[in-house]
């Protein structure tokens, strides 16, 4: 059988999960950290870029790739800063 996969804007996706207010709390708490996930996640099927092959640029584990992907993992400016290299992008940090 073949289903049609409905592409879902993550903004829109988000904005609908967040009605949960279980959800809603842990995202507070840890939200930032599950959007760099997210962003990272995104680079990296943009350049299809399997998750071991991005282990092996960014000098890690797989297994630490996953836990990036999945924002169980803080992240060091270090570490964002070699991700950023990776994929010959600047690395911006705001305050607003």
């Amino acid at each position: 059988m073949n289903k049609s996969k409905k592409a879902i804007d993550f903004q829109d996706y988000l904005k609908e999960q967040l009605k949960n207010p279980i959800l809603k709390k842990h995202y507070d708490e840890y939200g930032k950290q599950l959007e760099i996930a997210y962003q990272i996640l995104k680079l990296r099927k943009q350049k299809k870029m399997s998750q071991a092959e991005f282990a092996k640029r960014l000098k890690t584990k797989q297994s630490n790739v996953a836990r990036m992907e999945s924002g169980q993992q803080n992240f060091t400016t270090d570490t964002l800063q070699k991700i950023a290299d990776i994929f010959s992008m600047d690395l911006r940090v705001e305050f607003q």
